[in-house]
């Protein structure tokens, strides 16, 4: 039955006012009252198929809310062309990757000029013309949104497959073409996620099967251009957990992992015979994480097993892989965080972060001699890029910091030289000596420091008079790199200061800062926000109440938490695809990724002291009858990550209780899922709105 305001409200200043429908739930003794339970469709694994099929009265409480925010925000919509115009302006238009070789092709992307999606192209290695082999542009025309996944060739360069999303929901059907002719010969794979790996035979195209929960639950062999079913080669029952295949650097083998955010199972499978029984590594142990490469028979394995908090690495012989077989090569040091290792023929290459700051080592296998490659910045994002090939002494990385833009370089590991290949053009023009970077440290309330990363212009007086705008996300391990943001620009040129809080819950300080910000910990995430927000404001970066905090995903918790605890500190909010129903969604065991998510938040349906953890936080459960910021609130309709339902019942509740005057928007992209807009440029058009909300609220929208 369909259900929905009970009367037309005039938007106003203070938006629609949905109407309230008492939901009761008792959980452990407690009992809880969702008066907007409503907004969740009831068939919304049908909707993210299909959005046609939405609840008509939700759907028009979703387009109210948008006309309300199109009214309100019709002030700026010159200043968002402008922004958008500005944006655009700092994308080369015909940007090109570096071409990566493999064999006698190397294979790259490129855009066109005024083209949305990508070109994916190869050249052969020793010269000659260039081949296109998927055109983006050409396949997207019918599309309201289009996205391309998972582009992969066959080990003998005859076949291409790549995997497309048409409705933002991440359901990918999966293409197979000629690369000579661009004929298409297969299109029989549906419900993938994305993920692809040719098996040695070239013909053989494994994939992830999701279910109507979209979870990957199976892993499938195809038969390219075959008529016979695809053959199970394995189904993860557990839905607590996710399915996942890649392969090592060598490509003797394909990877299949079973893995959550703290626990990893791992097995081998032969890329030379698929068929062949998977051969487990390691039983899955509860906060035992791993990864593997191969070398020469013999594995390489970084695990933060024996006490390994910032993880180690080892080897075992391929054929014995069994824990009882590791032989450590590289010890655990605590406070320098193992973050990834790529095996080549000649060297070890392993990419690690100490003091918040990464770099690069590479060891030579013949002799253990070791060497690093790091940067003098005081902030920067350095990058590897592991490349097709496993007999190179190439190896490639990407640097840039918040005032350099992004540089490709090609290294040699045994000359140690290195190749700048491309450096990020900013078409409109960019002066790196017109900014400051800075990387400050902020003191926690327990004693802590949180790092920050700064980028502001020379002239902005610190003063305390400048607006500031503060990122943040914190949850999963997940670092916010300090890198290269065009987009930034346009707010720090019209005077805004742009940070970055490195806050609990990444990794950005070892793995004891990512432990120390989830599950019972969790409310670190937000305390470390706003003492990073507090302290800018006590050095004059900005002020108290100049403050537009900014976060997506997991960083919309973020950002409900901090304008339910410290309110009158910010300005304004801009959360993203904002996961604020957190106690809701864990208890909800059929949305796709609560099961996996209980490791990170804790499982309110069999625990008593986590439910209640989670109903302390929980933003939709702690707004307050207070003066809010001005919040904008951005959503996708067929987003499986973070339902739409979330924010939009979130803005029901602030529109409710709010004490204040302040604006209250929420705006969903009917056509888009957790990635927003489709295409370089329909994604420029949602930051724009994002940033003249920040300018509107701080004064600057001129």
């Amino acid at each position: 039955m369909s259900v929905g305001p009970t009367r037309a409200v005039k938007p106003g200043r203070r938006g629609p006012l949905a109407r309230r429908i008492p939901s009761v739930s008792l959980h452990h003794g407690i009992r809880r009252v969702d008066d907007y339970a409503w907004l969740r469709a009831s068939n919304w694994q049908a909707v993210m198929r299909d959005p046609a099929l939405l609840d008509p009265a939700i759907r028009a409480h979703l387009e109210e809310e948008n006309a309300h925010t199109a009214a309100v925000m019709a002030d700026t919509d010159a200043l968002q062309e402008r922004l958008f115009t500005e944006m655009k302006g700092r994308i080369k238009e015909d940007d090109a990757t570096v071409p990566a070789p493999d064999g006698r092709f190397a294979y790259y992307t490129r855009y066109v000029t005024g083209g949305q999606h990508p070109l994916f192209c190869r050249v052969p290695r020793a010269g000659g013309e260039e081949q296109v082999l998927i055109d983006g542009n050409a396949l997207a025309k019918p599309h309201s949104y289009f996205r391309i996944a998972g582009v992969a060739h066959s080990p003998d360069h005859s076949l291409i497959a790549y995997a497309v999303d048409t409705k933002g929901s991440e359901f990918y059907a999966v293409n197979v073409i000629e690369a000579a002719t661009g004929k298409l010969i297969d299109q029989r794979i549906t419900d993938n996620n994305g993920s692809l790996e040719w098996a040695g035979d070239g013909k053989s195209l494994l994939y992830i099967f999701v279910d109507d929960e979209h979870r990957p639950r199976k892993l499938f062999s195809h038969q390219v251009g075959g008529e016979g079913a695809d053959v199970l080669i394995h189904e993860q029952n557990d839905p607590g957990f996710f399915l996942g295949i890649s392969a090592t650097q060598d490509r003797r083998y394909l990877l299949l992992s079973v893995h959550d955010h703290e626990t990893a199972e791992i097995s081998l499978i032969d890329a030379a015979d698929p068929a062949a029984p998977p051969r487990l590594i390691a039983a899955r142990e509860k906060e035992h994480d791993y990864s593997v490469d191969h070398h020469e028979g013999r594995l390489i394995i970084l695990t933060n097993s024996g006490g390994a908090e910032d993880y180690r690495i080892v080897e075992a012989p391929a054929g014995a892989p069994g824990r009882e077989n590791w032989c450590e090569i590289e010890p655990h040091r605590p406070g320098r965080l193992i973050l990834d290792v790529v095996a080549y023929k000649d060297f070890l290459v392993r990419l690690e972060r100490e003091d918040g700051l990464p770099r690069i080592v590479v060891r030579r296998f013949a002799d253990g001699e070791e060497h690093a490659i790091a940067f003098d910045e005081e902030a920067y994002s350095l990058g590897l890029s592991a490349g097709y090939e496993y007999d190179t002494k190439t190896l490639r990385f990407t640097y840039s910091s918040m005032t350099t833009p992004a540089q490709v370089f090609d290294y040699d590991m045994e000359a140690r030289s290195r190749v700048l290949r491309k450096t990020q053009e900013v078409p409109s023009g960019h002066d790196p000596s017109l900014y400051v970077t800075r990387r400050v440290m902020a003191p926690a309330k327990d004693g802590e420091t949180v790092p920050v990363s700064l980028l502001y212009r020379k002239e902005t007086k610190l003063d305390g008079s400048a607006p500031l705008l503060l990122y943040g996300y914190g949850a999963y391990g997940m670092s916010i790199p300090a890198g290269f943001s065009t987009n930034a620009l346009s707010l720090v040129d019209r005077g805004f200061v742009y940070g970055i809080a490195h806050v609990r819950g990444g990794k950005d300080k070892g793995y004891r800062w990512y432990k120390g910000g989830k599950r019972e910990k969790k409310v670190n995430t937000f305390t470390d926000f706003i003492a990073a927000a507090e302290y800018l404001a006590a050095q004059g970066f900005t002020a108290r109440g100049r403050i537009v905090a900014h976060g997506g995903s997991a960083g919309g918790m973020l950002m409900g938490a901090v304008a339910n605890m410290a309110p009158d500190l910010f300005l304004g909010i801009v959360a993203e695809v904002p996961f604020v129903d957190v106690l809701t969604t864990m208890l909800d065991a059929s949305l796709p990724l609560t099961p996996p998510e209980w490791p990170e938040w804790g499982n309110p349906i069999e625990s008593e002291a986590d439910y209640r953890t989670i109903a302390a936080y929980s933003p939709y459960d702690n707004v307050r009858a207070v003066a809010h910021p001005h919040i904008l609130a951005l959503a996708g309709l067929t987003d499986p990550r973070v339902t739409y339902w979330e924010p939009a019942k979130w803005m029901a509740k602030l529109r409710e209780l709010d004490a204040g005057e302040s604006l209250l928007l929420f705006r969903t992209n009917m056509e888009a899922g957790h990635a927003g807009a489709s295409g370089r440029f329909e994604r420029l058009k949602e930051v724009a709105l994002a940033y003249a909300f920040a300018l509107k609220i701080a004064g600057l929208a001129h």
